[in-house]
């Protein structure tokens, strides 16, 4: 009775709320307006509204068939973009990013003294990484020196030898041409020249002697120096070692060190005694066969006063004589040049060797597993730390089934875990020439009579735009798990 009151005050819409809260009494039912209810009259009572049901369980089947369709309208368009995008497309998850990763070592044996980088850190190439203790290679370099200032010595001495022998060849020649022209008018000069040179020989033999003395003498004086060069060497080094620990005071380690150059100078006198000793005993050698052919030559002024053709051929063999010395100065002088190119090769040596003793970086990147400390003994080829390159690549391990259409410069698309929210941009580089079971330790044997065949995976590298990586290159590291896709048409 409420709602007819209600409906006569508002012909509207009060009675069309009323009607429908009523109409939501009805249960399992709506009820259906009347068709002229803009007029004045009253709604019916409830129990004689007519009940429609038929409709009302029409509706939500219409819904339901209407919603099928529209999804299976838009499954249908997504089936056809998905099915157009993948044969478009090859794609995988099995791939990680890759890069050059530089081992760094040491050429030479050393102590580490001084470490110039850290974990992670960004380097340049040709940055300064390690530095070693340059004390052992210096003093390898000062020796070498010394060795070639002394074999280009002994090169000065052997060439001026070979001068002054060709001066005394040319001299008894001279003289010998001489003693033929007057040696009928010099007989008693010939035979005081033989009882001189006879005189002269057991005289030019004592100095050989002792030249031959005075080589074994220098001889136990280099032994000597050596020794004493090893000894003081070894006290340096040790005293060098407890500086470097603050167990000695440092006068100590530099009275170790003077006495080894000391002992160096000692040992280089002592070796150029041993040197200076030999060409004694040659010198010595020469005045013997001088004198032998000085009393040659009076013996032959004494025939040559006989016979003019026996003076002739005495004075020939004593040019031939000089001349064959002249030879061997010639090979004296060419061993001095020989030590000379051997002392510089050993120079170079010990400066490139020295020169080791820096540790750059091969190339740009950050810096990785480092192992290096301050104070570390070093081995050749102990690994030091890495250098990872900021040149990154991306393996991707396709199925052999995908490979039929794929080929070199393809455009990829790269997802890497690490960065999910940006794509990168590449290209196909090239696809490996076997697969990765038969690069393994292992390869599979498959001539067995229980052969299954398994779906092989093939490596495929992936270059990457150099663009499309650019900001994100701190964030990017090999190892990476990647998502990839090829686009192959």
């Amino acid at each position: 009775m409420n709602s007819q009151k209600t409906n006569h005050k508002d012909r509207n819409g009060d009675r069309i709320k009323h009607r429908d809260l009523d109409s939501t009494i009805v249960t399992g039912a709506a009820a259906t307006p009347s068709p002229d209810l803009d007029s004045e009259t009253t709604l019916r009572p409830e129990s004689e509204l007519p009940v429609t049901s038929a409709p009302r369980r029409k509706k939500p089947i219409a819904l339901i068939l209407g919603g099928l369709g529209i999804g299976a309208i838009v499954a249908g368009v997504a089936g056809y973009h998905y099915w157009e995008y993948s044969s478009a497309h090859q794609a995988t998850d099995n791939a990680i990013v890759a890069g050059h990763i530089h081992q760094i070592s040491s050429k030479i044996v050393g102590t580490v003294a001084n470490v110039l980088v850290k974990d992670n850190q960004l380097v340049q190439p040709g940055q300064l990484l390690v530095q070693l203790d340059p004390s052992d290679y210096q003093n390898k370099v000062q020796q070498a020196q010394a060795a070639l200032a002394s074999a280009r010595l002994q090169a000065n001495a052997a060439q001026a030898t070979i001068a002054l022998a060709a001066q005394t060849a040319n001299g008894k020649t001279t003289q010998a041409q001489g003693d033929v022209s007057t040696a009928q008018a010099a007989i008693t000069t010939a035979q005081a020249a033989v009882q001189e040179a006879q005189a002269g020989i057991p005289a030019a033999q004592a100095v050989v002697q002792e030249s031959i003395a005075g080589i074994s003498v220098a001889r136990s004086q280099v032994a000597q120096a050596n020794a004493n060069l090893a000894r003081a060497k070894s006290d340096f080094d040790r005293y060098n070692t407890l500086a470097q620990q603050g167990a000695v005071a440092r006068q100590q380690l530099d009275t170790a060190r003077a006495a080894y150059d000391v002992a160096q100078a000692q040992q280089s006198s002592a070796t150029q005694g041993v040197q200076q000793a030999q060409a004694r005993l040659a010198a010595a050698k020469v005045g013997v066969a001088r004198a032998k052919s000085q009393l040659a030559q009076a013996q032959a002024g004494i025939t040559t006063a006989q016979a003019k053709l026996a003076a002739s051929r005495g004075g020939l063999q004593q040019a031939t004589a000089s001349g064959q010395q002249t030879a061997v100065n010639r090979s004296q002088y060419a061993a001095a040049q020989s030590e000379i190119d051997r002392s510089q090769v050993a120079l170079k040596n010990a400066q490139l060797q020295l020169s080791y003793l820096n540790i750059t970086a091969p190339s740009s990147g950050r810096i990785g597993k480092k192992t290096a400390e301050v104070g570390n003994q070093i081995q050749v080829g102990a690994p030091l730390m890495v250098v990872v390159d900021n040149d990154y690549w991306v393996i991707a391990n396709f199925k052999e089934t995908q490979l039929g259409k794929m080929k070199a410069k393809q455009p990829v698309e790269v997802k890497l875990d690490a960065i999910p929210s940006h794509v990168f941009r590449g290209y196909v580089d090239s696809v490996s020439p076997a697969s990765g079971a038969q690069f393994s330790l292992l390869p599979p044997d498959n001539a067995t009579g229980n052969f299954t065949k398994i779906v092989q995976r093939i490596p495929v590298k992936i270059s990457l735009d150099p663009q499309s990586i650019k900001g994100y290159e701190s964030r990017i590291a090999p190892g990476m798990s990647a998502e990839v896709s090829v686009e192959i048409k």
